[in-house]
């Protein structure tokens, strides 16, 4: 086996990568992946049931960016679809980002309007505020409803997910979802928000199916990488890893997921419902409404957050705190060595938490500052 290129990895960086090098470069690639299948966490498939399952979680794409959504429409039709996700708070499901809608269905009503009317004269509408920045507030009444966002809805759903309170982490992580000064009860706000249809697994079997591309699945990279001749690399996996863990392991959080199929057209009241509560799970989804499909069936997928451990579960997360930047930036030092013959790039070889839609605008800067001009 014997190609210009070796990319590491079929997720969305490595299959962006090597669709750039084969189709603008006309370069041999060989794609390895240690999994069975392409497309990375983004992997979707028909259950027994026949509905399409998102085998690592629910992955819902969006962007502000024309050009990775342009490139992806290359591979792929769309779906149109809003995201909408409700918070179970106080026996009510309420909408998420917490909103003005969700304090009129959690408090009494004249309670409700003194609060929206303090929040509008200390804050515009339509804001996004972090909630350790409304924790900071002077307001009395808005420093009391900050303190009950923040224990009912973002304590407990922070600590299953990232396994310590939010103050341990790095203020992105809650900034992430923002309470939100408006009744827009749309998840995300991107200008560009669908899913791929029929899915992800076949968009990124387009974007493999160029004839220089050829993809080796069930391939160890260490076992491997001397049975390949290649000339350059691409390394999409976890980048301590790639250096033998000289200076420790990093950090992830994992994930496991439990499937449950029942005989209904539709199960939940929203695609997705968060569980800041006790329970062992933060939420479950409706695949069928993520995916449009019409079927009598239907799937839900349940949600647990776990540790990390290597040889026995996936890196999901990095896990945002300085610490870890610190150890992170040393093997990024080490990787800049290598140079331009091994290069870097997505969630695991970066150590940075990527949506779908980053990590796309990551490969195709990659491609375009360190293949294309090298």
């Amino acid at each position: 086996m014997a190609a210009k290129w070796l990319v590491v990895g079929a997720g969305l960086t490595g299959c962006t990568i090597a669709e750039r090098i084969a189709s603008t470069l006309d370069q041999k690639v060989i794609v390895i992946d240690r999994r069975n299948h392409i497309g990375g966490n983004t992997y979707d498939y028909y259950d027994e049931a026949g509905i399409l399952v998102h085998r690592y979680g629910p992955h819902i794409f969006h962007t502000q960016s024309q050009r990775v959504w342009d490139y992806l429409s290359r591979f792929t039709k769309w779906k149109n679809y809003t995201h909408r996700v409700l918070a179970h708070v106080q026996n009510q499901y309420v909408p998420l980002p917490f909103n003005l809608t969700s304090i009129e269905k959690l408090f009494s009503p004249a309670k409700a309007d003194a609060l929206i009317r303090e929040l509008l004269r200390l804050y515009p509408l339509e804001a996004n505020v972090p909630i350790l920045r409304l924790r900071e507030t002077t307001s009395k009444e808005i420093k009391s409803l900050a303190d009950y966002i923040y224990q009912h809805v973002f304590y407990g759903y922070t600590v299953k997910q990232w396994g310590m309170p939010p103050e341990a982490l790095d203020p992105s992580v809650t900034a992430r979802v923002p309470v939100r000064i408006s009744r827009d009860d749309r998840y995300f706000q991107d200008r560009f928000q669908a899913m791929p249809d029929p899915g992800y697994t076949a968009m990124c079997e387009r974007m493999l199916s160029h004839p220089n591309i050829e993809v080796l699945l069930e391939v160890d990279f260490k076992r491997s990488r001397f049975d390949i001749k290649y000339s350059r690399m691409v390394y999409t996996g976890p980048i301590d890893e790639y250096f033998e863990c000289i200076y420790g392991a990093l950090p992830y959080r994992s994930l496991d997921f439990e499937c449950r199929t029942f005989t209904a057209d539709r199960v939940q009241i929203a695609p997705t419902l968060n569980y800041p509560d006790g329970r062992e799970y933060t939420r479950t989804v409706e695949m069928k409404q993520l995916t449009g499909q019409k079927h009598h069936r239907s799937t839900i997928i349940v949600e647990y957050p776990k540790p990390y451990v290597r040889g026995e579960n996936e890196p999901y997360y990095p896990i945002p705190q300085s610490e870890n930047e610190v150890r992170a930036n040393a093997y990024r030092k080490l990787a800049g060595k290598l140079a331009p013959e091994v290069i870097f790039a997505g969630r695991l070889a970066d150590y940075r938490y990527y949506n779908m839609d980053q990590a796309v605008a990551r490969a195709l800067s990659v491609f375009d500052t360190q293949i294309a001009r090298s």
